[in-house]
C-alpha cells in the first residue's frame, strides 16, 4: 500500500485502551492517524499511551459519563488541531448485574446493560455530531455492534438485554445516518462475532464454547476472532474510501451469521 489510508486523520476511540479499541488505535496510527483513546482504568490508559509511540493520547474516563466524550473530542482538537472521526467500542456484558434469559433477567441487569452499551454510545455519538456540525466539516462515526444483535445463539449466549442493546445500536445508527447524511456525516456499524478480548474471557476460556465456535465461525480453520481481524474494516470506515457509505452494518464474524454451528 503506497498511500496511508488515514494520513492526517484525528480520531477519538471510546474504549480504546484494551482489546478491540487498542488494536484499532495501533492500526490507525500505522495508517497515519493521530488518536485519543479513552478508558476507565488509569493503568490501561498509561499502558495504551506508551504503546502508541507519541501518536496517541489516553484519557481516563467512564463512557457513561456525559462529559467523557466531550472531553476526548476537546483534547483531540486541542492537541491534534481537529477532529475527523469517532470509533465507539466501549460496552460490556451485564451478566454480573443480572442479564440473562428473559425469565431470569433482572431490572438492574436490563438497566445496567443499556447504560453500558447504548447510553454510552448515544453520548459519544451526540458529542461527535455536535462537533462535526460546529466545524461544518463532515466526519465519520463507527459504532461497535455485535452479531448477537441480529443472529442469536441461545445455548451459550443468552443475554437478552445485551442482544437488545446491540440491535438498538443498528436502529440508532441508521436513523442518525439518514438524518445527518446531508451534513456529510456518515455513521456505520461493525458487528463482530466472538473475539478474544478482556470482555470475552468467559467464552474464550470455555472449551465447550470454543468447540462450538470452531463450526459457528468456520473461516480460517474455525476459530475465535482476534482484535486484529477487525482492524481493516475499521480503517476503511475511518478513511475517505468510505465517503459514499453510510447507515451500513458490516459483520466481521468468521462466518457466524451464515453458519449453523454444531453443538
Amino acid at each position: 500500500m503506497d498511500q496511508l489510508w488515514l494520513a492526517n486523520k484525528r480520531i477519538v476511540i471510546i474504549g480504546g485502551t484494551t482489546g478491540l479499541g487498542l488494536s484499532a488505535a495501533q492500526a490507525f496510527v500505522g495508517q497515519g492517524a493521530r488518536v485519543v483513546v479513552v478508558g476507565r482504568k488509569e493503568e490501561s490508559c498509561k499502558a495504551a499511551e506508551a504503546q502508541l509511540g507519541g501518536f496517541g493520547l489516553a484519557l481516563n474516563g467512564d463512557a457513561t459519563d456525559p462529559a467523557t466524550a466531550i472531553s476526548a473530542i476537546t483534547l483531540c482538537r486541542g492537541e491534534f488541531g481537529g477532529f475527523d472521526g469517532l470509533y465507539h467500542v466501549a460496552g460490556g456484558s451485564g451478566r454480573r448485574f443480572g442479564d440473562g434469559p428473559l425469565h431470569q433477567l433482572t431490572l438492574e441487569g436490563w438497566n445496567k446493560t443499556f447504560e453500558l452499551n447504548l447510553t454510552s454510545l448515544m453520548l459519544s455519538n451526540q458529542a461527535a455530531i455536535q462537533a462535526f456540525l460546529e466545524q461544518n466539516t463532515g466526519g465519520t462515526i463507527l459504532n461497535m455492534g455485535s452479531v448477537l444483535g441480529f443472529s442469536p445463539s441461545p445455548n451459550y449466549f443468552a443475554t437478552h438485554a445485551y442482544a437488545a442493546t446491540k440491535s438498538a445500536i443498528i436502529g440508532f445508527t441508521k436513523s442518525i445516518a439518514a438524518y445527518y447524511a446531508a451534513n456529510h456525516i456518515r455513521v456505520n456499524v461493525l458487528a463482530p462475532g466472538l473475539v478474544e478480548t478482556p470482555m470475552a474471557q468467559r467464552a474464550a476460556n470455555d472449551e465447550t464454547i470454543l468447540k462450538f465456535i470452531g463450526t459457528k465461525q468456520p473461516l480460517d480453520g474455525g476459530r475465535i476472532g482476534q482484535p486484529t481481524d477487525l482492524d481493516g474494516a475499521a480503517i476503511y470506515f475511518m478513511s475517505e474510501y468510505s465517503r459514499f457509505t453510510t447507515g451500513q452494518v458490516l459483520a466481521v464474524d468468521g462466518g457466524w451469521e451464515v453458519s449453523e454451528g454444531q453443538y
